[in-house]
C-alpha cells in the first residue's frame, strides 16, 4: 500500500519541486495526493489539476487541518516542505502541531533559533523527519562511507571537499532583483546556505565526523550583500582538519561537487559530475575504480543501485534513494517495527544551520568559530 504525501510548495517555475515529486514517485510506495503549490489559491488549485494531485488546497493551514480529519488510510502519511528556505520554519511548525512527518529540502531553516526549535519540537512529538540533502543517496557516496567505517583505507588524515558553479556570472541582472534567493531578508546567506551546506553534509556523511570549528573567508562578486564565493578551513570533532569552498560564480562550472578523503593508506575521490565512478588510490597497490550494479561496491550500497552496470543512474535516483528510505521507515513504524533508513535527520538539518551562520560570524570576525 502507497503511502500518501502532500506538498507546500514547488510551483510554477520550481526546479525543485518536479525533482521531489519524481523522486517521491519513483519507486512506486510513495503517492501525491495534496498540495499547496503557490501562495495564491487558484494557481495552486490549477497546479493540482496540472501535476494529477487529486486534493488541491488554499493553504499550508487549510491542508494541514483538513488532512487530519481525514480517516487513517486516506489523509496524507508526510508532507514534503519545498517552498524558499525562508517559508521553512512557519510551514515545518505548523506540519508538527498537526503531528505530521516531514520531508523538507535544505537548509532547515535560517535562523540558529528557528532550528533548535524546529529540533525540539520533532523531539517532542516523535514525528520522523527527513532533509534532502540528496547527495548522500548516491550509491557511490554510500559505499565510500562504508570504506571509510569499515578501516579498510585506514584512518581519515585530511579531508577536501569543493563545489564550484557558474550559473551567477550569466544570469540576467532582472533575474537577480526577482530571485528570492538575493533577498537579505530572507536568507542570511547565498552561496554557503545553497551549496555549501551540500559539501559540508557530503564529508560528514562520508568521514562519519562533525564540523566542529571553522574559519571562513567570504565575498560577494554578484550577490552583495550575501555571499557567493567562499572558503571555509574545517575541524572536525575527531581533531581531522580538511578545507570547504563553494562558489556560485565560477564561469564555464556547472554543478562540480567533489571531495577527496586522503587516509593513511590511500584516499577516496568522487565527483557529482560523473557519479557513477569512485576512485580509490592506495599507496601501495593499484587503483580501484567502483561502478554501481557490476558488483564493485559493497552490499549496503549496491541495495541503493535500480540497473544494470553501464546504465547511468543520477541525480532523481539519488533523491529517489532518500524518499524510498523515508517510505521504509514509515512503513515499518506503522507496523510497530523499527527500520532505521539512511537519510539526514533534523538533528543534520539543525547541525548545518549552525554552520552556515558560524560560518558567516567567523567570515565578519576573521577567527576561527564553534560550530556547536
Amino acid at each position: 500500500m502507497s503511502l500518501k504525501m502532500g506538498m507546500v510548495g514547488g510551483g510554477a517555475g520550481s526546479f525543485i519541486g518536479s525533482v521531489h515529486r519524481m523522486a517521491a514517485r519513483l519507486d512506486g510506495n510513495i503517492e501525491v495526493v495534496a498540495g499547496c503549490f503557490s501562495s495564491k489559491p487558484e494557481k495552486s488549485i490549477s497546479l493540482a489539476k496540472e501535476y494529477g494531485v487529486p486534493r488541491a488546497y488554499s493553504s499550508y493551514q487549510e491542508m494541514f487541518e483538513a488532512e487530519s480529519k481525514l480517516p487513517e488510510g486516506e489523509r496524507i502519511d508526510f508532507v514534503s516542505v519545498v517552498t524558499p528556505t525562508g517559508g521553512h520554519y512557519e510551514v515545518i511548525m505548523e506540519a508538527l502541531k498537526y503531528g505530521f512527518n516531514i520531508v523538507s529540502d535544505k537548509p532547515l531553516c535560517i535562523t540558529i533559533d528557528q532550528a533548535k526549535e524546529i529540533y525540539d519540537k520533532v523531539k517532542e512529538t516523535g514525528v520522523e523527519f527527513c532533509l534532502t540533502h540528496n547527495y548522500t543517496g548516491y550509491p557511490c557516496v554510500k559505499d565510500a562511507k562504508n570504506l571509510i567505517e569499515s578501516g579498510a583505507i585506514g584512518k581519515v588524515i585530511r579531508v577536501t571537499v569543493e563545489y564550484p558553479q557558474g550559473w551567477l556570472m550569466g544570469l540576467p541582472e532582472a533575474d537577480r532583483k526577482s530571485a528570492w534567493r538575493f533577498d537579505p531578508t530572507k536568507g542570511v546567506s547565498f552561496t554557503m546556505a545553497d551549496i555549501g551546506c551540500h559539501a559540508a553534509n557530503l564529508a560528514e556523511y562520508i568521514t562519519g565526523m562533525r564540523i566542529k570549528d571553522v574559519c571562513a573567508d567570504l565575498q560577494s562578486i554578484i550577490a552583495a550583500p550575501l555571499d557567493d564565493d567562499g572558503t571555509v578551513l574545517l575541524k572536525f570533532d575527531s581533531g581531522v582538519k580538511g578545507v570547504l569552498w563553494a562558489s556560485s560564480v565560477l564561469s564555464g562550472e556547472l554543478n562540480g561537487l567533489n571531495i577527496r578523503v586522503y587516509c593513511e593508506k590511500g584516499f577516496i575521490a568522487w565527483r557529482q559530475e560523473e557519479p557513477n565512478k569512485m576512485f580509490v588510490k592506495y599507496l601501495d597497490k593499484p587503483d580501484e575504480i567502483f561502478r554501481p550494479g557490476d558488483g564493485s561496491l559493497g552490499e549496503f550500497a549496491q541495495g541503493f543501485v535500480r540497473l544494470p552496470a553501464g546504465h547511468p543512474e543520477g541525480f532523481i535516483e539519488a533523491f529517489g534513494n532518500i524518499y524510498d528510505e523515508f517510505a521504509k521507515t514509515l512503513e515499518a513504524k506503522k507496523k510497530g517495527e523499527v527500520y532505521k533508513g539512511d537519510y539526514p535527520t533534523v538533528e543534520d538539518g539543525y547541525h548545518l544551520v549552525r554552520f552556515i551562520n558560524k560560518v558567516l560570524e567567523s567570515n565578519s570576525k576573521q577567527a576561527w568559530v564553534s560550530v556547536d
